[in-house]
């Protein structure tokens, strides 16, 4: 069947289904049930062929997403293909192409193509580029141009898409009754918020949003349903915009379920570690148990150049506390573009979140992978640590570059404690 959610709902277990079941070591009616309730999501456009596709969401290892793109200063295709290359190689389970420079189409087609894992986009960056190569000004963009670009997204086969339905006139008139230090980081909120102010009418995908569901229906693309208004300072963080959007973002996730679309809700943003348990409780309750995709959440603002660290703090305890997908954030977040180096470690890290968060959460791979290295530790085996590592190249490069010896390593030399025990032991 074409449609993952209708499929599960008939009691189907399809051949996608029994895939992510057996990588995921679950019993495939266990996900099934799961996806019926719309608790998991499959990213798998039916027309995406030759990749693999990702459960996301309850009983799933949580997953990492890598976003690559151009702007309007650095269009290189070359170097969008090194970034996707980066992000596979570093184990991102998706990618999602934000290109807003040069052809975008033809970009768009060369990730899906190169991929081999889910793409995700923001089609309304696209929508909005044109409308300024056309008409000089995002505020003239037709809404006709926002659908067919959706269309066009979904017929080139990407898994899943991000749409800020919940950015409404309401929601912008409270964001300006309250004030807020960052107003809206979100591109694509911001894009929206310019077009409803000066054309005094509703958000396009607000309010047709059952021809978006129609779209997604029939490629069967998961909706991300964005946070235009999440939080981008610490102080803006679980105010009454966030909150107001996130209650919006429930009512739409309920109706796209209710007609067989499959759903995922994205979250703040910049959020301190004490808001972390209770924005993840929010969303689940709200939004029916919907998949959780978070952008870090970055814990402090005062950290540019290491934003990727801050966000894997945030990451670690929010895939703790429930959430099922970490977008990942680099070195360059809030300074510029990222170069594949910044990819690489973006999405190392975010993985040393998420592998953080599945122990904590019980998952038996994780356990075992963790139990493998420490017993390669205490056998002073470095092979097997190499292979257990995240990040592999990284012992290799270290190791080869301080010309360690194989038994020890330069901190405790020959006072070595795994060594002194191994000897002793034998005694």
């Amino acid at each position: 069947m074409k449609n993952q959610m209708l499929a599960a709902r008939n009691g189907k277990i399809t051949k996608v289904m029994e895939r992510v079941a057996k990588e995921e070591g679950i019993d495939k009616e266990v996900l099934r049930e799961q996806i019926a309730k719309g608790k998991t999501v499959i990213l798998a456009n039916n027309r995406h062929k030759g990749f693999t596709p990702k459960g996301v969401g309850k009983g799933m290892r949580v997953k990492v997403n890598a976003n690559i793109g151009t702007s309007s200063e650095r269009a290189d295709i070359k170097e969008e293909l090194e970034k996707l290359e980066a992000a596979k190689k570093a184990g991102a389970d998706t990618v999602m192409d934000l290109s807003t420079g040069g052809d975008l189409n033809e970009i768009r087609r060369v990730i899906i193509e190169e991929a081999g894992i889910p793409l995700g986009t923001v089609p309304i960056y696209q929508a909005a580029v044109e409308a300024v190569k056309k008409r000089k000004t995002i505020t003239k963009m037709d809404p006709e141009e926002i659908f067919d670009t959706i269309e066009r997204h979904g017929e080139d086969g990407v898994d899943f898409i991000t749409v800020h339905c919940g950015v409404t006139r309401s929601s912008i008139e409270r964001l300006k009754k309250q004030g807020r230090v960052t107003d809206i980081v979100s591109r694509g909120g911001a894009f929206l918020a310019e077009w409803m102010i000066v054309n005094g009418r509703e958000n396009p995908l607000y309010e047709q949003f059952d021809r978006l569901i129609n779209i997604a229906k029939k490629y069967d693309m998961t909706l991300s349903l964005g946070d235009g208004l999440r939080p981008g300072s610490i102080a803006d963080a679980t105010d009454r915009g966030q909150i107001e959007e996130l209650i919006i973002l429930g009512e739409l996730c309920k109706e796209a379920q209710d007609k067989g679309v499959q759903v995922m809700i994205e979250g703040p943003g910049h959020v301190p570690i004490n808001q972390i348990e209770a924005n993840i409780l929010l969303q689940k309750r709200l939004c029916n148990e919907a998949p959780f995709y978070v952008l870090g959440p970055v814990v402090t603002d005062i950290a540019p150049g290491y934003d990727h660290i801050t966000s894997a703090i945030g990451g670690a305890l929010a895939g703790f506390y429930g959430a099922d997908f970490l977008c990942y954030v680099t070195p360059s977040e809030h300074l510029g573009l990222p170069e594949p180096k910044d990819v690489w470690e973006g999405v190392i890290v975010t993985k040393i979140a998420a592998h953080a968060a599945d122990l904590a959460r019980g998952n038996r791979e994780a356990i075992e992978q963790d139990r493998k290295m420490a017993e390669c530790r205490k056998a002073l085996d470095w092979e097997g640590q190499i292979k257990y590592a995240i990040d592999p190249d990284k012992i290799k490069t270290f190791r080869k570059e301080r010309k360690l010896k194989n038994d020890v390593c330069s901190m405790c030399g020959e006072y070595c404690s795994m060594k002194i025990m191994k000897d002793y032991l034998k005694k």
